[in-house]
């Protein structure tokens, strides 16, 4: 069985929808346009998250990789 480490993850989640969750129990969901050996992660029509429900667009986001606890797809 093939092993699949955290960045064949991310890279197979490239281009698609994709949770983000922070230490600061904030969430972000978006398009995962790019990301780096640090986890940070560029968003594209990215938007805030309260309590599962949109309330924010932001559009294109950058977030530091060490600001982030989970990452999931949609």
């Amino acid at each position: 069985m093939e092993q699949l480490r955290p960045l064949d993850a991310l890279n197979r989640a490239r281009d698609k929808r994709v949770i983000v969750d922070l230490k600061n129990s904030k969430q972000y969901v978006g398009i995962l346009k790019a990301f780096d050996i640090h986890i940070n992660v560029v968003l594209e029509n990215a938007e805030e998250l309260v309590d599962g429900k949109a309330s924010k667009k932001l559009g294109v986001v950058f977030i530091r990789g060490d600001t982030i606890t989970v990452i999931s797809p949609e």
